[in-house]
C-alpha cells in the first residue's frame, strides 16, 4: 500500500455513526464530526467473485448500516430513509447531522450500468445537497470510471487495496457533469397487443427505461412511451450488436465470465465473428444508420435541422464522455482549423452538448487506438432525434452506457421515435489528474459553440417540459407534511421565547478522550417520524 496511516484513525473519517443510518439506534458519543462520511453500494454480482469479496471487505472496515448489496436493497430506498431521518435529526437538534449531510460521499462498485443506476437516482431524488459519487470499476468496459481516473482495471479486494482507495476518495475533486435523458415513442398498433421491448430483455441500466402509464403526463394518446437516461453514451449499429451478443453469450454461461481479461477476450472474439470487419460483403446496406432513420439535430433552441448521414456509417455513437469501448476516445480533440470551420471542441462533460460519432465497420474502429486517432465527427447538439424509417429492417441494436438491447423497429405504417435531450448536472468525484474536462477548467483551450458560460437558459429549461426533467429512477424526495408542521412549531415557538441563551456542555469521558454534546436551555417539542416513513 502507498498511503502512510493508521488504519484505524484513518477509518474514523470515513465512519458514520448507527444512529444516523438506523432510526432506534443508541446516540453514539462523537468528539468530531468524520471528514468524509461514506455511502457504499455494491453490485456483488459485478467481476465474478470480486464484488461479494469487496463487500465484505467494506463491511469489515467501516459500519455495516453504510455497506449496501445492490442485490438486497435498491440505493433510492437506502438513500430516502436516510434522508428522511437527517431531517428528523436536524429538526430534533441533533448537531452533527447537518455536517454529515454536508460532507457525505457516494461510493458506488459495479459495472457502468450499475454506476448509471446511482446516478439516475441521485439525480432523480433532487436532494437539496446531492453527494458526489465516486465508482469502483468492476465491469468488463469500465468506461466511466476511467473518464475520471479510478482506472479501468478490476480493483483489488483486500484491506489495503480498499484502504487506498478510501484515500482516493477523499483527496478527490468534485465535477459536475451532464446527463441526458431519452425518451422513446412507438405508435400503438390499432389490433392486437404489442410490447416493443419485453420485459425480461430489459438490460440493468434500462431499468427506468419502462413503459409509462396511461395516466402519466408523458403518455400521449395512440403512442407507447418509454423514458430512461445515460451518463456516458448512447450507441446503435453495429458496435451495439456485438455486445449484445457478448451479454447474451454471459447470460447462457456465466461461469464462462468470471474473469476481466476473458470478457475482453471474448468481446474481441465476437466483434469478429458478427462480421463488422467486413461488413460491406456480410452485413446489408439496410443495416446502414441512414437507411434505418432520419437524424435531427438541436443546437439552439427551438432550432431542429436534419443531419446528413453518411451512406456507408453503419454505427453511430452519442457521446458525453471521453470514454467509449473500454476507455478510447471517439470524438479525439479537434485541430483549430475544425475549431473554426465546423464550430467544434474538445468533448467537455459539462457545456450541455453531446457528441455525435459516426464509424463504417471494426477497422474504422480501430483508428482510435492511433495517436489523435478519431471516428467520424458527425456533430455536437443539445438534442438528437432518430426517427426511424417503416420497413427498413425488422430491428436494429442500440446500448446505453454499456448495456445494450435488440430493439424492434416499425413494420407498417407504426413509426419508432428516439429523442435524447440534456437533462442536468450531477457531481461526481475524479482523481486529480483524469482525462474528463470540464469548459470551466482555465486550460480549457475554447468555449464552446460561441457560449459565454455555461450557463442554461431558464427559459428554455422551462420549455421543455416535465418528460426531461426526470429519469424515472425514483420518485423526488419530499419531506413529509408532518415534518413540514413541526418545523414551522419549532419556529413559531422560538419567535415568541424571542432570544434563547443556548450553551454547550461538554462531558468528558472517563478516557479523557472522547467527548459528546449536549444543548441546553432551549425547551423544543421533539419529532418522530411517523412509522409509515420509517
Amino acid at each position: 500500500m502507498n498511503v502512510n496511516f493508521e488504519p484505524h484513525s484513518f477509518l474514523k473519517e470515513f465512519h458514520i455513526p448507527a444512529y444516523i443510518l438506523a432510526p432506534g439506534s443508541e446516540a453514539e458519543k462523537l468528539r468530531d464530526v468524520p471528514s468524509c462520511p461514506v455511502l457504499v453500494f455494491i453490485n456483488s454480482k459485478s467481476g465474478g467473485q470480486l464484488g461479494g469479496d469487496l463487500l465484505l471487505t467494506y463491511r469489515s472496515l467501516l459500519n455495516n448500516h453504510q455497506v449496501f448489496d445492490l442485490g438486497g436493497e435498491a440505493p433510492d430506498a437506502v438513500l430516502r430513509r436516510l434522508y428522511l431521518h437527517l431531517e428528523t435529526l436536524k429538526l430534533n437538534g441533533d448537531e452533527f447531522a447537518p455536517e454529515i449531510e454536508e460532507r457525505l460521499k457516494i461510493i458506488v462498485a459495479g459495472g457502468d450500468g450499475t454506476a448509471g443506476w446511482l446516478l439516475g437516482v441521485v439525480s432523480d431524488l433532487k436532494l437539496s445537497k446531492p453527494p458526489p459519487i465516486a465508482t469502483v470499476p468492476l465491469g468488463t468496459g469500465n468506461n466511466l470510471p476511467f473518464a475520471f481516473g479510478w482506472g479501468k482495471k478490476n480493483p483489488g479486494t483486500d484491506q489495503d487495496s480498499v484502504l487506498a482507495f478510501l484515500d482516493q476518495v477523499r483527496k478527490a475533486k468534485e465535477m459536475m457533469i451532464d446527463s441526458w435523458h431519452i425518451l422513446m415513442r412507438m405508435k400503438a398498433p390499432t389490433e392486437g397487443s404489442f410490447d416493443p421491448i419485453a420485459p425480461l430483455e430489459l438490460p440493468h441500466s434500462l431499468h427506468a427505461f419502462q413503459r409509462v402509464s396511461s395516466s402519466d403526463e408523458l403518455n400521449m394518446e395512440g403512442y407507447h412511451t418509454f423514458q430512461g437516461g445515460f451518463w456516458n453514451y448512447f450507441s446503435m449499429g453495429m458496435d451495439a450488436q456485438v455486445s449484445y451478443a457478448f451479454h447474451s453469450e454471459r447470460k447462457l454461461h456465466p461461469e464462462k465470465f468470471k474473469n476481466q481479461l476473458v470478457n475482453q477476450s471474448t468481446y474481441a472474439k465476437l466483434g469478429c465473428t458478427q462480421g463488422w470487419f467486413f461488413a460491406s460483403l456480410v452485413h446489408p446496406s439496410s443495416r446502414n444508420i441512414a437507411q434505418l432513420a432520419k437524424v435531427k439535430i438541436m443546437k439552439k433552441h427551438g432550432d431542429w435541422q436534419d443531419l446528413t448521414i453518411p451512406p456507408s456509417i453503419r454505427s453511430i455513437v452519442c457521446l458525453n464522455l471521453p470514454s467509449f469501448s473500454g476507455g478510447l476516445n471517439p470524438w479525439g480533440t479537434p485541430n483549430k482549423n475544425k475549431r473554426r470551420d465546423r464550430d467544434l471542441t474538445p468533448p467537455y462533460v459539462d457545456d450541455g452538448f453531446i457528441e455525435v460519432v459516426g464509424f463504417r465497420d471494426a477497422w474504422h474502429g480501430l483508428v482510435l487506438f492511433a495517436p489523435n486517432g478519431h471516428g467520424r465527427r458527425l456533430a455536437q447538439a443539445h438534442r438528437i432525434k432518430f426517427e426511424f424509417h417503416k420497413g427498413a429492417a425488422e430491428h436494429t441494436f442500440m446500448r446505453i452506457d454499456g448495456e445494450p438491447w435488440k430493439q424492434p423497429l416499425p413494420v407498417d405504417d407504426d413509426r419508432v421515435v428516439v429523442e435524447i435531450s440534456n437533462l442536468r448536472q450531477v457531481k461526481i468525484l475524479a482523481t486529480h489528474d483524469c482525462r474528463s474536462r470540464s469548459v470551466h477548467d482555465p486550460s480549457s483551450p475554447t468555449t464552446p459553440h460561441g457560449q459565454d458560460d455555461g450557463e442554461r437558459d431558464s427559459d428554455e429549461e422551462e420549455s421543455v417540459g416535465e418528460e426531461w426533467r426526470k429519469f424515472g429512477a425514483a420518485d423526488t424526495f419530499k419531506i413529509p407534511d408532518e415534518m413540514k408542521v413541526q418545523k414551522a412549531r419549532r419556529s413559531e415557538i422560538a419567535e415568541s421565547l424571542g432570544p434563547v441563551s443556548v450553551h454547550k456542555e461538554n462531558v468528558q469521558e472517563k478516557s479523557g478522550e472522547t467527548k459528546h454534546t449536549l444543548y441546553q436551555g432551549c425547551a423544543l417539542p421533539q419529532f418522530t417520524c411517523p412509522t409509515s416513513q420509517q
